[in-house]
């Protein structure tokens, strides 16, 4: 007996086969089961009965041109035909579509039919393919399974299918709107007319992404003839903000509000109405829909990127009250973290387009949405146009942040219980010392918390001048039991009570309407949470992020900043906190080095804050051109921008000859990553341009940008900015290690690359690649990815607050570095440590010093009288260079593996290079590693 595999797909149905059965006999009797679960009675034609069911799928049924495998019927009106072959047929099926069209085509006995049957299957026992010939250019699509009868006569009786009635989608009427969302919706209505089966948004939080997808909504319901649209999100929290946004929408063309006009439905059960045009879901509560299960308590309160399974979830099945067609879009919110693994089966069930919405998109979630993005709105760009607005970092460090601490042995120390928080006195048997890592994790030390807060609430009159009360503040806390100490310590230090200071987390009580509070009402002034509202909640008076946790994921750490990007009316601002004129930026507050820690996508815009105003702009005026100076002269424009009345932007505007807002946006565009390299590559006439012409382009750009910066009207600006600022004093506390805005402590930048030098002479005959870099730099060629990463853990395990990142950001305090930071803790190490023993007399990435180095060997190689390289050596060898850039040097086994398997391996390789390759290979590696 066999059992049919291809319940992987289909789940629930298992096939019995004789061991006589051909594979053709096999898939038969698989799309046989698949037909009837979409609700099809399968009929041989001797056996025809249209009384049987809502529809009836005829094998063999004849037609003018043959026998098509498969006729579909539903009430005697003929619907589509199905191509069925064997699974052996999977990765060509697409071949037998113009056969199947054939069919399609011809007349069906019996019935005479003027018209080609609309519908259009080609089927293996794991894959169905389906073409929908009233689509403007119809285009077969992979779906789940089959269509239902009644779904299959609905379409046919319509005029237009929903592909179609897309390209009649009226011109948008963009009353109401901001140029990014505009923008969004006019491309994503062009991929959707031109079939394009994935698209992705992405616009900065705060921007107005859920605002934009409502939107798009309305008008695929009013103009398109959309049936169901289905808003996906992964936390409960986010699914009640959607369904409060598409409550209070008002459409421009129509007084009514969106639920007036349509209904929306959340989903809290099992029950998904087919008449609301809406439905609001979590990913976890569509799996559990689709696999028939009940789901779990608490299931919708984190998101499902961080669930761990204690066996291998099953995979989705079909289900006939929610088949694959029941959502004509699938809208999915928070994408970046919804569309993977067991996730992403969930959402490629439906038959559906797919659109994403994603403030922080990784090379995965471009992937997905096939590179389709329809909307690149960035935090920089959203600056510019005073849509979101910019961050300052301010640092607190203190020697047990740093260092950690030790327990001394016959202490006396107190044990708790993490949950019910019960304590207990002991003494301490044998000297023990603690990581800063396991802080208010394994160990809690209350002071190193108490001098946080405190150096925090003594520093506010610095970090917020001229405010009578607490900004509002969220503290991202490490675990529920860190919040619960951090909330009893900040209300002690501030000598408040408990309205002042409230916990916003899964666990706790009331957690909504300390929510609501918090956004609305002068109580709480400050919030401490751990993952609840740390992404996609909407906080808009929040003015300071205080964070007592690191964060790894570059994409998360994103998110959680993005709750303090959020625009707010300075009259709403001042309901809750009086004594604020206007929200001009938000303030970080570091205090665990999770600025530092990771590579962020979005950093600080002014990361010159000890500049004064006047002195950056006369600097621009006299011709200084470097991305530093540029971005914070505009982040601090876009900041005055926000304070400013009718009669001040006036005399701005005639003093500039344009509004500020154009300036600002001018300076932004200018050190744009993209219009640089673009106008590199124009000017050189290279793919590749290298740094001095990249350089050459940002001037030329900056240049242009500036050329309407005078003299008078920095004096202008700079005396209206007076009228709004005031002068602050920075001093620190003793117990206090680092208090300071980030980039200023160039003392303490000093200290760390002294730290991290005399670590590397320290373990300089101890560690093999140290000894190659030290005492034979000559065979640094020799240096592997492996020896790094050896030399990484080392130094991790031996001084982890010598981090590469940290180490990196103080030498680029010292050497003025400006360029990108590497995104790896490996390729930081290689550069700083070349930085240290002195084979780079300034911070030089890797990565940079690689190519620049290939450029001069082709360079070398090809002035020469030898043999030059062919068009194909040369994309060999960039590949290589794109391997040595993050893994230091090429080995003859790397080309074993990604890219260049792909490309045929070593075979492929020896047969470019012949005998040569060796010697090429021993070239690159030490030209490279110079």
């Amino acid at each position: 007996m066999i059992q049919d595999t291809a319940g992987s797909l289909f789940g629930k149905f298992i096939l019995v086969a004789t061991l006589n059965q051909t594979p053709e006999q096999i898939a038969r009797d698989q799309i046989d089961q698949r037909l009837s679960a979409a609700g099809f009675t399968v009929q041989a034609m001797k056996s025809v009965d249209h009384t049987a069911g809502t529809g009836i799928a005829i094998r063999e049924y004849q037609t003018r041109v043959g026998p098509a495998d498969y006729a579909l019927f539903s009430e005697k009106v003929p619907l589509g035909i199905v191509e069925a072959k064997p699974d052996s047929w999977g990765a060509k099926i697409t071949t037998v579509e113009a056969q199947s069209a054939q069919y399609a085509a011809a007349e069906l006995k019996w019935i005479k039919n003027k018209d080609p049957l609309p519908f259009i299957y080609e089927a293996t026992g794991t894959i169905t393919r389906f073409t929908d010939l009233r689509d403007p250019k119809p285009r077969s699509r992979e779906v789940f399974s089959f269509h239902q009868p009644t779904t299959l006569k609905e379409w046919k009786s319509q005029a237009k299918s929903f592909r179609a009635a897309l390209q009649d989608l009226p011109a948008l009427n963009s009353t109401g709107l901001r140029d990014c969302q505009i923008g969004a919706i006019t491309k994503l209505e062009a991929s959707l007319q031109e079939d394009r089966p994935r698209a992705l948004v992405q616009m900065a939080t705060g921007s107005g992404k859920t605002f934009t997808a409502i939107t798009q909504v309305y008008r695929l319901l009013k103009h398109a003839g959309a049936r169901r649209v289905l808003f996906l999100v992964d936390t409960k929290n986010l699914g009640e903000q959607a369904e409060q946004e598409f409550m209070s929408f008002v459409p421009n063309d129509d007084s009514r509000k969106f639920t007036e006009l349509y209904t929306v439905q959340r989903l809290s059960s099992a029950n998904a109405s087919p008449h609301a045009q809406v439905h609001i879901s979590t990913i976890q509560r569509m799996y559990s829909i689709l696999k028939g299960e009940d789901l779990a308590e608490g299931a919708e309160d984190a998101p499902p990127s961080e669930r761990v399974f204690s066996k291998t979830p099953l995979p989705v099945v079909y289900n006939p009250k929610l088949p694959p067609e029941f959502y004509d879009v699938v809208i999915i919110d928070e994408c970046h973290r919804s569309i993977y693994n067991l996730w992403r089966q969930v959402i490629e069930y439906f038959d559906s387009f797919l659109i994403g919405l994603t403030a922080t998109p990784d090379a995965r979630t471009y992937g997905f949405f096939q590179k389709n993005v329809v909307s690149e709105y960035t935090h920089e760009k959203a600056v510019a146009d005073g849509v979101n607005v910019g961050n300052e970092v301010y640092l607190i460090d203190t020697q047990v942040s740093k260092a950690g601490g030790k327990i001394k042995a016959q202490q006396l120390i107190q044990k708790r219980e993490r949950q019910t928080r019960a304590k207990r006195w002991e003494k301490q048997d044998a000297e023990e010392a603690y990581a800063a890592s396991q802080l208010d994790r394994s160990v809690v030390v209350p002071d190193q918390i108490r001098t946080v807060i405190r150096e925090f609430r003594d520093k506010l009159p610095t970090i917020f001048p001229g405010r009578k009360e607490t900004p509002k503040t969220l503290i991202f806390a490490k675990t529920d039991s860190h919040a619960d100490d951090i909330i009893q310590i900040v209300r002690q230090e501030f000598a408040e009570g408990n309205d002042f200071c409230r916990k916003i987390t899964h666990q706790a009580d009331n957690a909504k309407s300390t929510l609501s509070d918090f956004r609305n009402a002068y109580y709480p002034r400050i919030a401490v949470t751990v993952d609840m509202i740390a992404t996609g909640t909407d906080v808009k008076p929040l003015e300071c992020l205080l964070f007592l946790r690191d964060v790894k994921s570059a994409n998360y750490f994103e998110q959680m900043k993005g709750r303090g990007t959020r625009v707010v009316a300075p009259d709403d601002l001042r309901k809750v906190t009086p004594s604020a004129n206007a929200k001009t930026h938000y303030v970080i507050v570091d205090a665990v080095g999770v600025t530092t820690s990771l590579k962020t996508a979005s950093r600080p815009l002014d990361t010159t804050p000890s500049i004064p105003f006047k002195e950056l702009g006369m600097g621009l005026v006299m011709g200084a051109t470097d991305e530093d100076a540029v971005a914070s002269f505009a982040a601090r424009l876009a900041r005055l921008n926000k304070q400013l009345d009718a009669p001040e932007k006036k005399r701005i505007e005639d003093k500039a000859g344009m509004p500020l807002t154009s300036l600002i946006r001018d300076l932004f565009d200018a050190i744009d990553a993209d219009r640089i390299e673009t106008l590199a590559r124009q000017t050189t006439g290279e793919a590749e341009p290298d740094e001095a012409a990249l350089n050459a382009a940002r001037d030329s750009l900056v240049t242009e940008a500036t050329k309407g910066l005078t003299a008078p009207l920095i004096d202008l600006l700079d005396t209206i900015r007076r009228d709004h600022e005031q002068t602050i004093d920075h001093d620190t506390l003793d117990t206090v290690t680092v208090s300071t805005w980030a980039g200023e402590a160039g003392e303490n930048a000093k200290s760390i690359a002294a730290d991290f030098e005399g670590w590397l002479a320290t373990h300089a005959d101890q560690i093999t690649a140290l000894q190659i870099y030290y005492s034979q730099p000559a065979r640094r060629a020799e240096v592997s990815h492996a020896m790094i990463k050896e030399l990484l853990a080392i130094l991790k395990s031996d001084r982890p607050n010598l981090s590469p990142a940290h180490v990196w950001r103080a030498y680029a305090h010292l050497d003025h570095y400006q360029g990108k930071t590497p995104g790896s803790d490996l390729g930081q190490l290689v550069a700083l440590i070349r930085r240290a023993t002195g084979l780079d007399e300034t911070l030089t990435p890797n990565e940079d010093r690689v190519r620049r180095n290939f450029q001069a060997w082709i360079l070398k190689r090809h002035s020469g009288a030898g043999e030059k390289f062919t068009g194909e050596q040369m994309a060999w060898l960039q590949m290589i260079r794109d391997h040595i850039a993050q893994s230091f040097r090429i080995e003859t086994s790397d080309l074993d593996f990604t890219p260049f398997d792909a490309q045929g391996g070593l075979g492929r390789m020896y047969a470019l290079f012949g005998e040569g390759m060796t010697a090429v290979m021993d070239e690159i590696n030490e030209a490279l590693s110079a």
